[in-house]
């Protein structure tokens, strides 16, 4: 378990992805702060199996990742349990596709701040917590839309971007204190948000792919617990793509 005793905060824990996330921490020894927009007697009663199933605990925090007041009351709330923090997952995000002349500014402006804004809002608060400890890691579940240009992405994939940037410029601020900063860049993942798209689109995506299949979440978990844990202990400032062998045009 190469995570045993370490404590992990992970956002969009009620996600696909970030559900997944939570799971494989779990199964890896670490304990969770899980990060969810809802609460839901679902939810705690998944995370409640989950802890009793690997002898962790899982403990729920609830916030709006568009409010910075939220965000800035539950990081008090976790520091003040004086437990170190090992790494944080920043696995919430939200979609959206339509085109150019369609994406209003004001919706732009809905995605960056969640996708974003509200990532690099996480990552001063904890970072702060993490340079007093003098180690850390961070990993920011970025997208492949971040890396490649799509036509009718242009508000996800500019959000996704950003933060792969600000992975890479924030990793040279921090890594003078031994905390690692890296990007991860799913392709194609099997999870709710993405059964909005319709299967003409599916169709050519998996076409551009070596596997030619979406990626199961727990695959994607798997680079994740990669990356948080020891086992990256040489990297940072680095994106992971993990896509199947997008074929970019």
């Amino acid at each position: 378990m190469i995570l045993k005793d370490r404590n992990v905060i992970i956002t969009g824990a009620n996600g696909g992805i970030g559900r997944a996330v939570v799971y494989k921490i779990a199964e890896n020894g670490g304990n969770i702060w899980a990060c969810a927009r809802t609460k839901t007697a679902q939810f705690e009663q998944d995370l409640q199996k989950t802890a009793d199933q690997y002898g962790v605990w899982i403990e729920p925090v609830y916030f709006d990742m568009a409010d910075e007041n939220q965000i800035k009351n539950a990081v008090k709330e976790i520091s003040k349990e004086k437990k170190c923090i090992d790494a944080l997952v920043n696995c919430a995000g939200i979609v959206y596709n339509g085109t150019f002349t369609m994406t209003s500014v004001n919706k732009l402006k809905e995605v960056f701040e969640i996708n974003y804004f509200a990532q690099i809002y996480m990552m001063q608060l904890i970072s702060r917590i993490m340079m007093r400890q003098k180690k850390g890691s961070i990993v920011n579940v970025a997208s492949v839309s971040g890396i490649e240009t799509t036509e009718g992405k242009l508000a996800y994939g500019s959000s996704k971007a950003a933060l792969i940037y600000a992975s890479k410029a924030i990793s040279k601020e921090l890594a003078t204190y031994n905390i690692r900063v890296n990007a991860l860049a799913p392709g194609l993942t099997d999870t709710e948000m993405n059964k909005v798209i319709s299967e003409t689109d599916l169709q050519k995506v998996l076409d551009r792919s070596s596997m030619k299949r979406m990626a199961a979440p727990e695959e994607i978990a798997n680079a994740v617990l990669f990356l948080a844990s020891d086992q990256s202990s040489f990297m940072t400032g680095q994106v992971m793509v993990v896509d199947g062998g997008r074929l970019w045009s």
